[in-house]
């Protein structure tokens, strides 16, 4: 068993040297559990504490690692934001590849965001979802924050919307498909997001989408009531200051899908408080160009209802007739061109 194992290991480590394979997470390269031991997570409510990775066999003990930038050789650099950049990286023992996000502990302290950094890195690490991007572990030293990410090869969907300044019905049907399914799995462990938009999307090799940023992200089965994420993407009760719940993100899936289909968000103002004003009212308005079919409309209208409690369920996203006739259940690109 262990033999077949370390071949079936040895053959896709080939593979991807071959080039066969794009990226390979620490999944794909030991097929086995990858998370956080009991002892670790009890360790994280020290803000900004060492971290753990742990590849954990199933036929043998735990096996601990404590990791730090010389097991990894970085390469090409991959964003760059206000508090860090994200670079291209290896682990240099299995070459698997991953991407490594570096946040600098200065801009943490300066804006008093290491709850909020605490509380995404917690969250993130406990989610196993296709289309959710992997958080497989951390380490730091005197200055930085490293986040041992997954890597999408495809980079960030925001990139694609804008070159191609909007996207076909079955594209769209299959993101807005891939996100409602990574959602629900989301809602399930009383996660809501709160800040999906085209910037927090990314794509691997086969043009599946990973939900990829959780800072606004929150753990709750109660209502809340802080205001966040970014303007175009808020749901009324959000703008007017409400108790919000799990349907904010379910409000922000019909902004998004008017978006894919349109190129712009459907509120866009000259200004922030056109913008505000709009979203209060739902002042929603289809352009006469380019042409979008009238079920993909009826799925729009559904979900930005300003009553909360009267939007579309996630499930009923997934059994709408436009979902159904439109979306790759792959979840790939392999039905955008046909």
């Amino acid at each position: 068993m262990i033999a077949s194992q370390e071949g079936a290991i040895v053959l896709k480590w080939l593979h991807w040297r071959l080039g066969l394979i794009n990226s390979l997470s620490l999944a794909d390269m030991y097929g086995q559990y990858i998370g956080t031991s009991d002892q670790a997570a009890s360790e994280s409510n020290i803000p900004l504490s060492p971290h753990w990775l742990y590849v954990k066999p199933s036929e043998t003990k735990m096996a601990q690692k404590q990791w730090s930038l010389q097991d990894f050789e970085i390469g090409k650099p991959l964003g760059k934001g206000k508090f860090g950049r994200v670079y291209l990286a290896r682990e240099l023992k299995s070459k698997f590849i991953v991407a490594l996000k570096v946040i600098f502990k200065e801009q943490m302290e300066k804006y008093k965001l290491h709850h909020q950094l605490k509380r995404e890195m917690e969250i993130q690490t406990n989610l196993r979802h296709p289309n959710v991007l992997r958080l497989y572990g951390w380490f730091h030293d005197d200055d930085r924050i490293y986040l041992i990410l997954e890597y999408a090869h495809g980079g960030e969907l925001y990139r694609q919307l804008r070159k191609t300044g909007h996207l076909g019905e079955r594209q769209a049907a299959t993101y807005i498909a891939s996100l409602t399914q990574a959602l629900a799995y989301c809602h399930e462990k009383d996660v809501i997001h709160r800040d999906i938009k085209p910037e927090n999307l990314l794509l691997d090799h086969e043009g599946r989408l990973k939900i990829a940023d959780f800072g606004w992200s929150v753990q709750s089965r109660s209502k809340r009531h802080t205001m966040c994420g970014t303007l175009d993407y808020l749901a009324p009760e959000m703008v007017e200051n409400k108790a919000h719940d799990y349907a904010v993100d379910n409000w922000t899936l019909g902004i998004l899908c008017y978006e894919f289909l349109f190129g712009v968000p459907p509120f866009e103002a000259e200004s922030q408080t056109d913008t505000f004003r709009r979203i209060m009212k739902v002042d929603l308005r289809f352009p006469s160009t380019p042409h979008v079919s009238s079920e993909a409309k009826n799925l729009i209208i559904r979900l930005l209802v300003k009553d909360s409690s009267k939007r579309l369920s996630l499930q009923k996203i997934m059994e709408h007739p436009w979902i159904i006739k439109n979306s790759d259940p792959l979840g790939t690109r392999s039905k955008f061109n046909t």
